[in-house]
């Protein structure tokens, strides 16, 4: 008998999903009494982790869509997939798709409810499946662990979940997010041809990232310091045309630096080496970049909106996403005061070690011990 947990979004390299799943799994190992079942849809050429060497491993190979429409019919048929998950005790959804399975005790992580709150920031089908399978799931599911306040909120006001039924397990920063030397900074600096002084953005190229008001923030701090650039170390996602053709009406072609993906090895001194790191999002189920910055010693000046105060506290400066003329003027404040900037660089750290992915572990674990008991 064993514990089912969905990697999926970890071998097939989802970005942020694969982040919070194999950082969840490498810490729960250590912590449980048996190994559990890694249970994942391979859709390609799979991602493989040496920390996951002897841990039992079980794989379907049936693609992203039609994975994804043959359990939402397995769920409204209120059918059984036990089959798929041999002696299992309990199974976890890492994402967004909950396995139907009779008799088995079932965990749902909620990360955010970004295809309800922003419709218009989703791809059509993506939406559509979202908006009709989710109230379903999170219905289903016998326990929800959400990765912020603000995500449990939103399932509270939008789908009516109760709340004893929701559990928050923040996400953290991964152990290597920390402060780098200055030697491996310039190294960094080099390799990515980062500029002296810029403003940084980490995630993927899409709407909900903000990056077009991002991009008219710097055109207006230019106009007062002529040096400062933009990188953003992101692959592109979708929507993102509105940012590139700002850039272009703003003549920022020469200002904004796009190196796309860039290794884990490398983000530290990358965050190190920024000015000022911009979380600019209008919304974040869990906003792991802020936690990032901060444990490399990165000053953080991030959007009021959603899971971003949780983590950033009173150590990160605020503002209003939607007006460019508040965001502009707070991230004037920090990068026209040196002092406040090695302030916030210096609490940043021990603001991020509140976080661990070890905590996260013992309070998943909990979960799954209220579900089958």
């Amino acid at each position: 008998m064993t514990t089912y947990i969905d990697v999926s979004a970890a071998v097939n390299n989802r970005a942020g999903l694969g982040r919070y799943t194999r950082s969840l799994v490498q810490a729960m190992l250590p912590e449980m009494d048996s190994p559990p079942t890694l249970f994942y849809n391979r859709t390609g050429q799979v991602q493989t982790y040496p920390e996951w060497t002897g841990v039992p491993q079980r794989a379907i190979n049936l693609g992203y869509k039609p994975w994804r429409m043959l359990v939402w019919m397995g769920q409204l048929g209120r059918l059984s997939y036990g089959r798929l998950t041999p002696g299992a005790t309990l199974f976890h959804a890492t994402e967004h798709l909950l396995l139907p399975l009779r008799g088995v005790p079932t965990v749902l992580t909620v990360h955010d409810l970004i295809y309800k709150l922003f419709p218009q920031h989703h791809k059509r089908l993506n939406y559509w499946y979202l908006n009709a399978a989710m109230p379903l799931f999170v219905k289903r599911a016998d326990a929800i662990i959400v990765v912020s306040q603000a995500t449990k909120n939103d399932l509270m006001r939008h789908y009516g979940t109760p709340d004893h039924k929701i559990t928050v397990v923040h996400e953290a920063a991964a152990p290597h997010f920390q402060v780098v030397p200055d030697d491996e900074v310039a190294r960094v600096r080099a390799k990515y041809h980062l500029p002296e002084r810029f403003l940084l953005a980490v995630g993927t190229i899409e709407p909900r990232k903000n990056l077009a008001r991002l991009a008219e923030s710097l055109a207006q701090l230019r106009r007062d310091d002529p040096a400062l650039g933009l990188v953003v170390v992101g692959a592109k996602g979708w929507l993102y045309e509105e940012f590139f053709q700002r850039i272009e009406e703003l003549g920022l072609q020469n200002h904004v630096l796009l190196p796309g993906y860039v290794p884990d090895d490398d983000l530290p001194a990358v965050f190190r080496a920024a000015t000022v790191y911009v979380m600019a999002s209008m919304y974040e189920g869990a906003g792991l970049p802020v936690l990032e910055a901060m444990a490399c010693g990165a000053p953080v000046v991030s959007s009021r909106e959603s899971s971003m105060p949780e983590l950033g506290a009173d150590v990160a400066r605020y503002f209003n996403p939607y007006d460019i003329d508040h965001m502009t003027g707070v991230i004037k404040l920090v990068l026209d005061d040196e002092p406040l900037r090695a302030e916030m660089a210096a609490a940043g750290p021990e603001r991020a070690a509140r976080f661990s992915w070890q905590r996260a572990a013992r309070e998943t674990l909990g979960v799954y011990r209220s579900v089958t008991r």
